[in-house]
């Protein structure tokens, strides 16, 4: 009963020891005790009532305040270099050169023999598994351990990935510009300045029956479609940029026809009007001003088509 009587006593004194003298009492009142159960029960439910009217009383606010300091707290990502040990009298740290910018491969054989041990970790937010060290470049380095038993820890990216803002962000890729509008003349630098070699931008016709004229001919022709779109990330996997061009003299096609486009074509031979030297004669095109070669149901230059059925006419082969 002693040991029941001492429990609001130490409650009094902290409560953290009036707890664990609660539970000592309860172990030594139920443990072999020859007390009664009745008995043994009044004294437990006695001895816990006297803990909880000798605790300090909570601030009805304690709840959220500890709620709101770990709100406040930024997340961080922890170190993974071990805090150091204590040093030995008169040693010191050994220095390290900034490897920042360089590939893995080159920091981390440098910094062995410099005594340090060496840990990587991607240093996006994307948390991948680092191998293959000659494809990863430093962004971030941490030193620590102790002089006896220095540690490097590397935040890494992919070569080709411009470096994080901070430990643990999102890798911060350029972006396409849009450039919807523009003349391939305005255009191409605009695309070359967000990282883009220059021999990745690939001109094509907009129109699926037009013709691009030759290299430097069509640096007025505007842009009516690119990819990647304007605003899009240029990742490592983005290879090729693609703008799809037409002449100022039709403009761009209209979108809801997107890239299934013809120019007009009114004798159906592939050759849009524009470009066509017979746009009303079927059998003679760009390629065969004179006639198709074996297309004796030509007209020649009449403009007539002959009769009969013929592979040209009726087909799109030629």
């Amino acid at each position: 009963m002693g040991a029941v009587a001492a429990v609001p006593l130490l409650g009094l004194v902290n409560d953290r020891l009036g707890g664990m003298a609660l539970l000592v009492a309860l172990i030594l009142l139920w443990w072999r005790n020859p007390w009664p159960r009745s008995g043994r029960v009044v004294a437990s439910v006695a001895a816990m009532a006297l803990l909880g009217a000798v605790l300090p009383e909570q601030p009805a606010d304690a709840p959220a305040r500890a709620a709101n300091a770990g709100a406040a707290k930024p997340p961080t990502r922890p170190s993974r270099v071990p805090t150091a040990a204590r040093a030995t009298p008169g040693a010191t740290m050994p220095t390290l050169p900034d490897f920042t910018g360089d590939s893995l491969d080159v920091a981390f054989p440098k910094s062995r023999r410099k005594g340090f041990t060496v840990i990587y970790h991607d240093a996006s937010d994307q948390n991948r598994e680092v191998t293959g060290r000659s494809l990863w470049k430093v962004c971030f380095q941490v030193t620590g351990g102790s002089p006896e038993d220095p540690i490097v820890d590397f935040g890494v990216v992919r070569r080709e990935e411009p470096c994080p803002a901070a430990e643990g962000r999102t890798v911060p890729w350029k972006k396409m510009p849009d450039v919807l509008g523009l003349t391939w003349r305005a255009a191409v630098p605009k695309v070359t300045a967000a990282g883009v070699p220059e021999d990745d931008v690939h001109a094509k016709a907009a129109y699926l029956n037009d013709t691009l004229p030759r290299e430097g001919e069509y640096d007025d022709w505007r842009v009516c479609r690119q990819d990647p779109a304007g605003g899009d990330p240029l990742t490592d996997e983005v290879y090729l940029v693609s703008l799809a061009l037409s002449s100022p003299d039709h403009g761009c096609p209209a979108p809801d026809r997107g890239r299934d486009a013809y120019l007009p074509d009114r004798d159906d031979d592939g050759d849009p009007d524009y470009l066509d030297p017979y746009p009303g004669d079927r059998n003679r095109t760009r390629l065969y001003p004179n006639g198709i070669p074996g297309d004796t149901g030509g007209s020649g230059g009449s403009g007539g088509s002959g009769d009969g059925w013929r592979i040209c006419r009726h087909t799109r082969w030629c």
